[in-house]
């Protein structure tokens, strides 16, 4: 840093003067400007200041506590060790792997090949651990030294990624499955009547005809539904414009749904100016698919009640009652999933998909309700829908707070 000073203001004035008055007096003028210069220049040379010493910075030594304080309200598990024993663990790391693990040795922790082979090595890097917490879990430890002692390692949990991809290949594997079986069985009834159509009885064609009508019928369904259920999630995150009466589009479907054939079998009972904002078109596949599935899955000699009502927590509530063997509790979790059958054979013989309660949960997620599915073996199952209310004349609602979807929680 340079010299600094403060001017002689008064010092230099008075020099000054002093110069002015021996002018006066007739003295040499050299002799005068060399008293002038001599005395200023004195008084700068004496109010001038050494330059400053610079700061000296002593770099502080990182305490366990302060790093304690930095990592313990991370949403991430972090934890310290120190020379391979764990010192510090922050509150996520011990509610994911307990409160014990401060004091073991990293190595005991962990117990993976991976991990060990990067803590013994003291190495900064990464590893990946499978099982973790369970069985499935997928994690990535991080671990960086931060002096010759300490080291951070931090857990990031990759399960998600790895669930996505694993419901991705699953999704594709049961779509091949369940296109290839029907697809199997026209190809071989077609090339029976290609090899032997002279040889066949007008009965035995008509019967493999009649065959590959069903199963072209059942790959039909399944694509429809396949796209059905694509449109459906991608469209998951705009709620619809439209605002209609909800009692009349639930009595249309319900009766399409039941045709001429199964018809005496309904029983509606439906609260009229009920209004709610919605996709039409989705709100009719929602209620066919379930008054269908009730009244394939419901006893033959029994009806199956259809009701709609203001719930208790002032929305609409749609209920699809049947009375047929009901469904096992352990299976209620599972109904919404891709291709999830509680009886594939005899979901497969009344021409199921098993992907009809899958799409009635995201028509349902789109329009920001809630599904509840409640089964009592021996005595039927009860799938209920609530959906917001609208007012006739409400303007649309772009956004509503999403509500999770839940099964076999509320009646």
């Amino acid at each position: 840093m340079g010299t600094s000073r403060t001017l002689p203001f008064v010092g230099i004035a008075l020099a000054l003067v002093t110069f002015v008055a021996m002018l006066t007096l007739s003295i040499d003028p050299m002799i005068a400007i060399a008293v002038a210069v001599l005395w200023i220049g004195s008084l700068l040379l004496a109010t001038g200041r050494p330059p400053e010493e610079p700061p000296v910075v002593t770099p502080r030594p990182i305490s366990r506590r302060s790093i304690r304080k930095l990592i313990e309200n991370s949403s991430t598990p972090v934890l310290v060790a120190d020379k391979n024993v764990i010192a510090i663990a922050n509150r996520t790391a011990r509610d994911l792997m307990g409160a014990h693990v401060v004091g073991q040795d990293a190595r005991v922790a962990f117990r993976h090949p991976e991990a060990i082979a990067l803590f013994s090595e003291n190495r900064n890097g990464n590893a990946t651990v499978h099982g973790l917490i369970r069985w499935q879990d997928i994690w990535q430890i991080n671990r960086q030294a931060i002096d010759e002692d300490l080291a951070v390692i931090e857990l990031i949990n990759q399960s998600a990624e790895a669930d996505i991809s694993r419901a991705h290949t699953d999704f594709v594997a049961n779509a091949s499955h369940e296109l290839r079986t029907p697809l199997a069985a026209i190809l071989g009834y077609v090339e029976t009547l290609r090899e032997g159509g002279d040889n066949l009885t007008e009965p035995t064609a008509q019967k493999f005809l009649r065959t590959m009508e069903r199963e072209a019928q059942r790959m039909h369904s399944l694509i429809s539904d396949l796209m059905s259920l694509s449109r459906v999630e991608a469209e998951k995150h705009d709620l619809p414009n439209d605002v209609f009466d909800l009692r009349t589009l639930v009595e249309r479907a319900a009766r399409d749904a039941a045709g001429s054939e199964r018809l005496s079998r309904l029983d509606l009972d439906l609260k009229p100016n009920l209004h709610v904002q919605g996709d039409e078109k989705q709100l009719e596949q929602m209620v066919r698919n379930l008054v269908d599935n009730a009244l394939k899955y419901g006893s033959l000699e029994t009806s199956v009640k259809v009701e709609l009502a203001v719930g208790r927590d002032s929305m609409a509530r749609l209920s699809v009652i049947d009375q047929g063997e009901g469904i096992a509790p352990e299976q209620l979790p599972h109904l919404t999933r891709r291709f999830y059958r509680t009886d594939p054979g005899r979901s497969r013989a009344s021409g199921g998909t098993g992907l009809g309660l899958a799409i009635v949960k995201h028509i349902v997620q789109r329009h920001r309700g809630r599904l509840n599915i409640d089964s009592e073996l021996g005595k039927g199952t009860s799938v209920i829908v609530r959906l917001p209310i609208a007012a006739k004349d409400d303007p649309p609602k772009p956004k509503i707070e999403e509500r999770s979807v839940k099964l076999g929680i509320e009646s």
